[in-house]
C-alpha cells in the first residue's frame, strides 16, 4: 500500500492540534536545511540526524534506520483523517487522568490510501508513546509499536502539509529495493502552539520498508 501524497493531504487539511546509514538527497532542487537543535513537547533539545527539508518538498534527505520497539498508547479512530490530529489532545488529558506521563513527542499512524480506500474506512491511530508496559482504561488501548526498518526524513511546516513530502520517502525506498511494509508514521516534534509560526514545525516521516516481495 502505497499512500497517495495528494489524496492525504486532502484528507489532513484540518489537522491543526498539536542506527541511520545510507543517506540520500532526493530531488534536484528545493530547500534543504542543516541539521537544527528542536525543543521537544515538554522534553529536552533534541537535534535530528539529517538535514530538515522544507516546502514545498523539492528536496528530501532520507535515510533508514533500525527502529526500536516503542510502548505507547492510543486512540483508533475509523474515518476521515481530519479528525485524527484532533484526538492527539485527548490521548494527552486521559494520560494525565489516569496518572501516567507522555516519554516522547505524539505521533499519527496512518494504515490506508485515502485515494483508494472510502474516508468512513480509513485507520488511523492517535498516539503518545509511555514508558514500559501499562494498563490503560477505555478509551486508551496500550501497544508496542515493534521494532523495524524504516526509511525516514524530517520536514519543516505545517502539519496537514506533510504528506507532500511522501514521494521524496518513497523515491528512498525504490533506490534500495524495498517496499512499504506497515503504517506511515508521523512524529510531531514541535507542539502547535499559538505563537508557534509554522514554518518552525518539525515532523518525522517514517515508512516501514522490507526487501521488495518480502512482508
Amino acid at each position: 500500500m502505497r499512500i497517495s501524497c495528494t489524496s492525504i493531504l486532502v484528507s489532513l487539511l484540518s489537522l491543526a492540534g498539536f542506527v541511520s546509514c545510507s543517506m540520500l538527497d532526493t530531488g534536484s532542487q528545493g530547500s534543504v536545511s542543516p541539521a537544527v537543535s528542536i525543543k521537544g513537547q515538554g522534553g529536552p533539545v533534541y537535534v535530528p540526524d539529517l538535514p530538515v527539508g522544507s516546502p514545498p518538498y523539492t528536496t528530501v534527505s532520507a535515510s533508514w534506520k533500525q527502529r526500536l520497539d516503542q510502548p505507547y498508547v492510543y486512540i483508533e479512530h475509523i474515518g476521515s483523517y481530519t479528525e485524527t490530529g484532533a484526538l492527539i489532545p485527548v490521548v494527552h488529558r486521559e494520560l494525565l487522568a489516569q496518572g501516567m506521563e507522555a516519554d516522547g513527542a505524539p505521533f499519527g499512524l496512518y494504515y490506508d490510501d485515502p485515494a483508494t480506500v472510502p474516508a468512513s474506512q480509513l485507520r488511523s491511530r492517535a498516539c503518545v508513546p509511555i514508558k514500559g508496559q501499562r494498563s490503560p482504561q477505555s478509551p486508551l488501548v496500550y501497544e508496542i509499536l515493534p521494532s523495524t526498518t524504516v526509511a525516514y526524513a524530517y520536514v519543516s511546516g505545517p502539519y496537514p502539509g506533510v504528506p507532500r513530502a511522501y514521494p521524496r520517502v518513497y523515491q528512498f525506498l525504490d533506490t534500495m529495493n524495498w517496499v512499504e511494509n506497515g503504517p506511515i508514521r508521523e512524529i510531531y516534534l514541535v507542539a502547535p502552539l499559538p505563537g508557534v509560526p509554522a514554518e518552525d514545525l518539525i515532523t518525522e516521516i517514517q515508512i516501514p520498508g522490507a526487501p521488495g516481495g518480502a512482508r
